[in-house]
């Protein structure tokens, strides 16, 4: 509390002394009454990737408005993976984001919180892969200890068909003897590989297995003339 005083001379030497007291008040934040989730919701993406869309929270009070400066707690429980920031503040429109990593599992889950509001459950899938596929150079022939014309080009997917980025694909000889170069690689955005064949000394058949992840090894043929 603030207090003022004015003196004035009123008439023959008479003073008159005004007191005038001021007090500041204190607007309290007006308190946030439901959690919603925006959007965010149910995304997939490569297990381990960070979601192409931040979650976006809205705090509102009783009326639908919402509500800034209204913090918010962030909790990964499911999947592993974490979020930029556990703890969000609202801004003036009550809205506020978070952007989150995937763990290694499928399975992902967060919640976020306001005390004394219903907690908000957000749900993600980690995509795992689930397919190798030839996508070039199987089945050629060429000269015995001599690189094959094409390179081998092998593809990783999951599901839906999307691309699987730096998943380790090795390439181990089966028959025939020869080589690959690389041996082992990470594949790229499209979820590919690329690697050289040379094949053995002796004409015949040479073979080969691939394997990425878990996924079942495929093997790959080329034959070797004299």
């Amino acid at each position: 509390m603030s207090v003022t005083m004015r003196v004035r001379t009123i008439g023959a030497g008479l003073l008159l002394l005004t007191i005038t007291a001021g007090c500041k008040k204190t607007v309290e934040p007006e308190p946030a009454e439901a959690l919603t989730i925006v959007s965010g919701n149910l995304q997939a993406r490569q297990a381990s990737r960070l979601l192409r869309a931040p979650l976006v929270f809205r705090a509102t009070n009783a009326a639908g408005k919402g509500v800034g400066g209204v913090a918010i707690t962030i909790v990964v429980v499911q999947g592993g993976g974490a979020v930029d920031s556990a703890s969000i503040k609202t801004d003036a429109n009550g809205e506020a984001r978070v952007k989150w990593t995937l763990g290694p599992d499928a399975s992902h889950a967060l919640l976020a919180t306001v005390p004394g509001i219903e907690p908000i459950r957000v749900t993600a899938t980690g995509l795992l892969p689930t397919d190798l596929v030839i996508a070039q150079g199987n089945n050629q022939t060429a000269r015995a200890g001599t690189a094959l014309t094409n390179t081998i080009v092998m593809r990783v997917l999951g599901a839906n068909n999307t691309p699987m980025d730096s998943v380790n694909v090795t390439f181990q000889i089966t028959a025939g003897g020869g080589a690959f170069a690389p041996q082992s690689v990470l594949t790229n955005a499209s979820g590919e590989v690329t690697a050289r064949w040379t094949l053995g000394p002796t004409a015949g058949v040479n073979t080969a297995l691939v394997r990425a992840a878990t996924i079942d090894p495929v093997t790959i043929s080329a034959t070797a003339t004299p």
